[in-house]
């Protein structure tokens, strides 16, 4: 066995590149929070051959002290901490002291920086400090990445392929820092221009008005903890999660915990395995939060790590539930035709030619309709046609009594409101059924149900949930059944409670096809508009969709 001796500098600061400086994106990373760490206002960044060949950081922060120089690339020299105490509560983006020195043993690395104290700027390259010409802050140029290690450079993909990941660390950089200007230069070709504003402002800029025309804003604070930003609403998902970004004291990590508890948010509203799109700040005490259990600071663990998720899952899941009625901003729109419809069932061709006339030879005042307005008829059987005062509003009928009957359902899960038959409903069923249907006694009596075996082959309903009275009892029931055989056992069935009660609620809806009066309409309209989550169903597809009198206007070549 060879004898145990220290390792030379050179190696060590290596071994630390291994870990720190996976790629140029990585290099790119630790510049850029170096000179956010400086008071940097503005931040231009030169790539060439996606950084292989090039990275130049430039920045106008405070600068380096010529003294400070040397030191800048020593290793685990800083100015970000000074004591254990100091580690224990980082609220700075670099501390440890290694990423320059690391960097400088795998490529050639200048530094030229000056302060508001010096007459002029020094430069420090291959050992030797010099003066330089700059104004205040600071130039570090990185170039000829693993120069000295080949082996390493191997590995490194084409240079499309290293600049995407570069860009994508200049934009997680300008999210969470929109007080500061950012551009983004690569083979003397510009790609990106960032200039100081508001979080909304770059938020549009870097995920487009798409995104930002639907996101909804979030903002929580409860014992210490402040969670802001935008959330897509689910009809507005993603094939990947490219979507989601999370910051944790202004820092991006990629934290299985937070992105548990904001997906979970999603759970009774997320189609298929579409993944929701987000940008969240989580504010916390330093102290509470240990960013210093990964080399690249991607990763971090929480002192309080139950709290946080539950704070982070209530705080998405409050956002998603507010109801339509607290959340819509009516805009008058007020052309010459407008009017409140008639809340008649079955209105003559005389009466509409009337009612057409009226309108047409006034100019109402302007009204102010509910959210979802008022129904004026039924498409096929299948859609609700409504109209409020910025267009026409189309409505899934059994996608949204769908979300309506759920909710109720979930908000009585514990004493569910149950309704005797007068007339027990009798449902044919085979000896698989009439087992699980004794099995799950239990389980159907929580729910509602008091079904009785009385034959052969024969089960009674004699109680029923009272919102789902009005449905077709034999379906739902069936289709209960059928959902119980797929659990192992009862108490598996009880942790499914969720997707039992969705169930019921999608049997129990009114069906397609299913002819609807005015008033019964207009009840669906006004339930969904102070129920929670009403704009997607149970499997996360829309309930409702607005079609502005502008788009129509358009459809008639009016106002051209």
């Amino acid at each position: 066995m060879p004898r145990i001796q220290p390792l030379p500098d050179l190696l060590i600061n290596q071994i630390a590149a291994g870990e720190v400086v996976e790629r140029p994106a990585s290099v790119l990373k630790e510049l850029i929070e170096n000179s956010l760490d400086a008071g940097a206002t503005r931040i231009d960044v030169f790539l060439e051959e996606g950084g292989v060949r090039l990275i130049r950081v430039v920045d106008d922060g405070k600068g380096i002290a010529p003294d400070d120089l040397p030191l800048a690339l020593a290793r685990h020299a800083t100015s970000k901490i000074r004591t254990l105490s100091d580690l224990e509560q980082v609220s700075s983006y670099g501390f440890r002291g290694e990423a320059l020195a690391s960097i400088d043993s795998v490529a050639r690395v200048t530094l030229t920086s000056r302060t508001e104290n010096t007459d002029h700027a020094y430069c420090l390259a291959k050992g030797q400090l010099a003066p330089a010409a700059l104004e205040r802050g600071t130039v570090v140029d990185v170039a000829d990445l693993y120069f000295n290690t080949p082996a390493r450079r191997k590995f490194l993909k084409s240079d499309a392929t290293e600049f995407a990941h570069c860009d994508e660390v200049v934009k997680r950089m300008a999210l969470s820092r929109s007080d500061v200007a950012f551009t983004l230069t690569h083979n003397r070709t510009p790609k990106r221009r960032h200039a100081a504003t508001d979080l909304d402002c770059r938020v549009r800029e870097l995920f487009g008005d798409d995104f930002s025309d639907h996101a909804l804003p979030l903002l929580v604070e409860a014992g210490g903890l402040r969670l802001s930003g935008f959330i897509a609403p689910p009809t507005h998902t993603h094939a990947s999660r490219d979507a989601q970004a999370f910051f944790v004291n202004g820092r991006f990590v990629r934290d299985k915990l937070l992105t548990h508890a904001a997906r979970e948010a999603y759970v009774d509203v997320l189609h298929g395995n579409r993944h929701p799109a987000w940008t969240l700040f989580l504010d916390i005490d330093p102290s509470t939060v240990d960013v210093n259990v990964h080399p690249a600071k991607t990763e971090v663990r929480f002192r309080e790590a139950r709290s946080v998720h539950q704070f982070v899952f209530h705080g998405v899941t409050r956002t998603l539930a507010k109801p339509l009625a607290t959340t819509f901003t009516p805009t008058t729109y007020q052309p010459s035709s407008y009017s409140k419809p008639s809340l008649v069932s079955e209105p003559t061709v005389t009466a509409y030619l009337d009612f057409a006339q009226k309108a047409c030879s006034e100019t109402p005042p302007p009204q102010t309709s509910p959210p979802l307005g008022y129904a004026i008829g039924q498409l096929h059987g299948l859609y609700i046609l409504a109209q409020n005062e910025t267009g026409l509003i189309l409505i899934d009928q059994h996608a949204a009594h769908e979300r309506v009957l759920y909710e109720k359902l979930k908000k009585e899960a514990d004493t569910p409101s149950v309704q005797s038959l007068l007339v027990p409903v009798l449902l044919t069923v085979n000896a698989h059924e009439i087992a699980i249907a004794s099995e799950y006694a239990e389980s159907l009596a929580q729910l509602g149900f008091e079904i009785a075996l009385i034959g052969p082959q024969e089960l009674a309903i004699r109680t029923v949930p009272t919102v789902l009275s009005g449905g077709d009892l034999v379906t739902l029931v069936r289709a209960l059944l059928t959902e119980f055989s797929e659990n192992q056992t009862p108490s598996h069935a009880a942790s499914r409670q969720n997707e039992i009660l969705a169930t019921l609620a999608c049997h129990g809806a009114v069906r397609g096809c299913r002819p609807m009066s005015i008033p019964e309409m207009n009840a669906l309209l006004r339930q969904m508009e102070n129920t929670e989550r009403a704009d997607q169903c149970n499997h996360g597809r829309p309930t409702w969709s607005p079609i502005s009198l502008a788009e129509i206007d358009k459809l008639f070549l009016r106002g051209q």
